[in-house]
């Protein structure tokens, strides 16, 4: 069974940085695509970053610059290096796989202004 666990989140400053981390089991990790989303408060949920499995990555235009998104292939984790954060970056963050066709339950990042 595929299981995708976020951890990472909590509260900071506009302007510092937070680093997600999603320990990924029940998938061949390294052939697949890993990403994470994120939902703020009475919005819809949309792409932060990708990472194809031969390591392409493409982001979202409101964090290009200031997110990067990375994989271990060998200890089945994915990372979001979140800096320069702005209280619009509040939202909850999950970790997906595929499509997605997998979701992670999430972690809260608050952005204090």
């Amino acid at each position: 069974q595929v299981q995708l666990v976020e951890s990472g989140g909590g509260l900071v400053q506009a302007g510092g940085s937070l680093r997600l981390s999603c320990a990924a089991s029940g998938i061949i990790f390294n052939l697949n695509a890993m990403g994470w989303y994120r939902q703020a408060e009475g919005k819809q949920r949309e792409l932060v970053a990708r990472i194809l499995s031969g390591g392409t990555t493409n982001y979202a235009e409101s964090v290009k610059g200031r997110f990067v998104i990375s994989r271990d292939d060998a200890k089945k984790m994915v990372y979001l290096q979140m800096n320069s954060l702005k209280p619009e970056d509040t939202a909850v963050y999950y970790c997906v796989t595929g499509a997605p066709s997998f979701w992670g339950r999430g972690t809260q990042v608050t952005v204090s202004p």
